[in-house]
């Protein structure tokens, strides 16, 4: 299992050998299926993120290579500093780190200030707040 913190900041290499496209910024999550979808990657200060699908991503002995150009950003919030809420709206702290399968991109679990939510647990990512089952 990986981390988001371990993965955020990695150097991307550009896919055909297009040399450095950048860093990792955040992952992009879909909590309805509950995996990583895409990587977001900082180009520079004055140039937009990038985004890979993250199947289209693969480990090299220093940090990722893009095997399918760029696509275009999905409009999610990020996970890692979003609020907890339980679906009742009780506060749950605030989200810190995620864990993931890197070869699946599956979550398995969201570290936040309150403690570890298991992924079967989340219900849904919105701008303002991560909402988790009251348990």
């Amino acid at each position: 299992m990986t981390l988001f913190s371990q993965v955020t900041g990695l150097p991307v290499e550009a896919a055909g050998g297009g040399g450095r496209l950048g860093e990792v910024r955040s992952l992009v999550v879909d909590v309805a299926s509950g995996r990583v979808t895409h990587a977001r990657i900082r180009r520079g200060r004055l140039r937009r993120d990038a985004v890979v699908a993250w199947p289209d991503l693969r480990a090299t002995a220093h940090g990722l290579r893009a095997v399918r150009p760029t696509t275009d950003a999905p409009a999610t919030p990020d996970l890692i500093g979003a609020e907890a809420l339980t679906e009742c709206g009780e506060e749950h702290g605030t989200v810190l780190d995620a864990e993931f399968d890197p070869l699946t991109g599956r979550l398995t679990t969201v570290l936040t200030t309150h403690g570890k939510v298991p992924a079967p647990h989340l219900l849904g990512l919105g701008n303002h707040a991560l909402i988790v089952e009251d348990v």
